[in-house]
């Protein structure tokens, strides 16, 4: 992909009969950037180079069009190959533990999301990253949109990522997805306990054709499954937590509580205030302090052996 963008540059800059210098300068890079480009060598070109590349040569949007599949190659080859499938995929079924699926993320989420784990080298990057991601939602706004359905974990809704008001917003988002055609989300609460595919995230993707693929992710790793039996497998897994789920109204309901009653704002005492509070309760009740969580006695005297 970093060779067909830099043919493509070349063509539009010999096209407009520019030299590498001229349109370096037009876009405010020294002209051995422009020959790395079209060499397909060195860094890849970023986001904001590839809209300066693309307003200075006139190709309506072409080049931005063709970045993501660019800047996709600095990924390794098991997340790629995911991506490439689930743009193709006709339906694909999460199953979320730890955060919002990236196809239902607002934008400061995301943010908040990439800046941790294994941080990127600039804002520029995470930018870049945070542009890829909603880029890839466009897919859900398209005529032959995937049926998407996804269970989340009661972790994602409780865990504020980004604070309280980036969290607000990402709890509306995921209340909007009831009017969504071929969206579905439900909740799969703490009471359920243990189940199959704790620790990590799973996703089911079938294809046109029928056939199944599965892809596992953990923190830092990702696995795509494409052995039949073993698809079949994860597809049991994700089925028996769909299943163990809140159906999908009562999910929103919950949803919606979780969102109005934990985050208002309101401010958490921290461990030493708690302290200082019991304390102070103690105290007004005219008891002694406890030490090593034993019980007050009436009186204030310790009882007889």
């Amino acid at each position: 992909m970093a060779a067909l963008f830099g043919a493509r540059v070349r063509r539009l800059r010999t096209a407009a009969g520019l030299t590498q210098a001229q349109l370096g300068a037009r876009t405010h890079v020294v002209s051995t950037r422009i020959t790395q480009i079209e060499r397909a060598s060195g860094a890849k070109p970023t986001l904001e180079l590839a809209r300066a590349l693309d307003a200075a040569l006139g190709a309506d949007d072409l080049l931005v069009e063709l970045w993501p599949y660019v800047y996709r190659e600095a990924f390794p080859d098991w997340s790629r190959k995911f991506m490439e499938y689930s743009e193709r995929a006709v339906a694909l079924r999460e199953y979320a533990a730890h955060v919002v699926p990236g196809l239902l993320q607002t934008e400061d989420y995301a943010r908040s999301v990439l800046r941790v784990g294994r941080p990127l080298g600039s804002k520029e990057q995470l930018e870049e990253r945070v542009a890829l991601r909603m880029g890839r939602q466009e897919r859900l706004r398209a005529p032959d949109r995937p049926e998407l359905w996804v269970v989340l974990d009661e972790a994602v809704l409780r865990r504020p990522v980004g604070g309280r008001a980036v969290m607000r917003e990402q709890l509306a988002r995921l209340l909007g997805t009831a009017a969504e055609h071929r969206v579905t989300v439900q909740v799969l609460p703490f009471a359920q306990g243990e189940h199959d595919a704790m620790g990590g995230s799973l996703t089911v993707l079938t294809m046109p054709d029928g056939s199944e693929t599965a892809y596992t992710e953990g923190a830092h790793y990702g696995q795509l499954i494409e052995d039949p039996d073993e698809v079949r497998r994860f597809a049991l897994t994700y089925d028996r937590l769909r299943a163990a789920a809140l159906p999908p109204l009562m999910s929103l309901d919950m949803i919606r509580s979780v969102m109005e009653d934990n985050h208002r704002g309101a401010k958490v005492p921290s461990r030493s205030d708690r302290r200082r509070l019991a304390q102070e309760q103690l105290q007004q009740s005219g008891g002694r302090q406890l030490r090593g969580g034993g019980r007050r006695v009436p009186g204030g005297r310790r009882p007889r052996p």
